[in-house]
């Protein structure tokens, strides 16, 4: 079930690369905000802070991920001339506005942690450094993106986590929300561990494996499943072949079968079961490939499956040798959704924050250092940017006066080692599938705490 990989010679192309034509995506309150400031000449450098305020339910950490897109995203923010006659249209915006939104780049800093670290409430994602209105205007973009790509990079690590080892392939795409999301999700799903997807455009787009077979369709539409197998296996001889369309055991009779008269020409590498009691369809598929003397065949499992049930399958014994999951990672079921939020925390030099109850925000720019025991990680620490504290610093210039730097951190393979290097670190406890009881510890120091205390008085006062 080795996953193709895609032509390593082959550049993977961003689908949001160039002018990409999504100034536009944004809420109309970020425009009328954003004339608001033109007209009130607010152009002072503002700190807009990304996080997640807590975890939902069975999550004990995040997995950060959508940096390379929010990225290239802001590279490439552009007005077009259809985009400001779409604004004209709408009788809100002045010239004036419209004359400078034209000319609109963004051209600020954006401190943010590397794709794939883990992280927790209220920690910043990403902090964007720039004048009020450049930081403004993207906040729709950049919660959208991070949001998802988060989303569905934590859930998928629970997957990878739950088969132990075992491959796992994306077969999300036809049921996700809408075709970015299909496309971010195998991107996300690769960062967290996913061995490759069935999605042939993001492979293409981002240089994900690709891997697939057959469908049910494919055997209904022969005379019989002997018929199907015998012309897919021709074509494709290291195939894997799907054997529960009529009677699962009967298809795996009919395997053995073709194995028999095949000969030295049966290369099929593995079967699928995509319905019915896995475990034991598995365990009395094996008992008869083995009996067959086709102990090199694989079992391949599909059909609604989630982290609970892979789980449940790997710690009962069943001979599955990978696993193809789709819709509950794809839509991340069980949490679709993350407390998101991208506050302003700093403006014209002074810290900024909400005194809203339960949404607390921290101000400045901040850094969050990670603290290790033995090897282990144990703690973070929320710091101000200019903190000097143990640990190591997880906020890092990414980009600088609106370009990118060393654009090679972002390559998928280095993102997804990095992920399974950092996750490897934290406690056993925090990785675990289960409710990790107590949570993994975050402090906020005492210089924050303390610069938090004087800009509440302030805006109190």
């Amino acid at each position: 079930m080795d996953p193709s990989r895609a032509d390593a010679g082959t550049k993977p192309v961003n689908e949001d690369s160039g002018r990409n034509g999504l100034a536009l995506f944004a809420d109309l309150y970020e425009l009328t905000m954003l004339q608001a400031y033109f007209e009130e000449d607010m152009a002072e450098d503002a700190v807009f802070s990304l996080f997640v305020r807590r975890l939902p339910a069975r999550r004990n950490f995040l997995l950060a991920c959508g940096l390379d897109t929010v990225l290239d995203y802001l590279e490439n923010l552009r007005f077009s001339d259809e985009d400001i006659a779409y604004l004209k249209s709408l009788g809100q915006f002045s010239d004036r506005f419209l004359a400078w939104l034209r000319d609109f780049r963004f051209a600020g800093n954006v401190y943010a942690v590397r794709e794939g670290t883990p992280v927790f409430p209220n920690e910043p994602i990403l902090e964007v450094v720039a004048a009020l209105p450049q930081a403004q205007i993207v906040e729709t973009f950049v919660m959208n993106q991070i949001h998802l790509q988060t989303l569905l990079a934590t859930k998928a690590q629970r997957v990878v986590t739950a088969a132990d080892s075992r491959p796992v392939i994306d077969f999300g795409a036809r049921r996700m929300h809408g075709i970015d999301a299909a496309l971010k999700a195998a991107r996300a799903f690769y960062i967290a561990g996913v061995a490759a997807t069935s999605n042939v455009l993001a492979g293409k787009r981002y240089g994900v494996p690709v891997a697939g077979t057959m469908a049910h369709s494919y055997i209904q539409a022969h005379e019989d499943e002997t018929a199907a197998y015998r012309a897919f296996a021709k074509l494709y001889p290291g195939t894997v072949l799907l054997v529960d369309t009529y009677d699962t055991l009967a298809g795996v009779h009919k395997v053995i079968d073709l194995a028999e008269t095949l000969g030295g020409d049966f290369k099929v590498k593995a079967v699928r079961l995509d319905s019915g009691d896995l475990l034991a369809l598995s365990k009395q598929t094996r008992l008869l490939f083995d009996e067959a003397g086709l102990d090199r065949v694989e079992i391949f499992a599909s059909g609604g499956l989630d982290e609970y049930a892979v789980a449940e399958l790997v710690s009962s014994g069943a001979p599955i040798d990978g696993f193809g999951v789709g819709t509950s990672m794809g839509v991340s079921s069980d949490a679709p959704d993350l407390d998101i939020a991208y506050k302003l925390c700093e403006y014209a030099g002074k810290g900024r924050l909400k005194l809203s109850t339960g949404k607390p925000v921290l101000p400045g720019r901040k850094q969050v250092f990670r603290i290790s025991e033995d090897e282990q990680d144990v703690r973070d620490l929320i710091g101000r940017a200019d903190e000097d504290l143990p640990g190591r610093p997880l906020l890092t210039l990414c980009m600088r006066e609106g370009k990118r730097l060393s654009p090679g951190t972002f390559d998928l393979d280095n993102a997804r080692s990095h992920a399974q290097q950092q996750i490897a670190r934290l406690p056993a406890r925090i990785r675990a599938l289960a409710g990790a009881g107590a949570p993994y510890p975050v402090e906020v120091s005492p210089a924050l705490a303390d610069f938090q205390r004087r800009v509440q008085d302030e805006v109190a006062s």
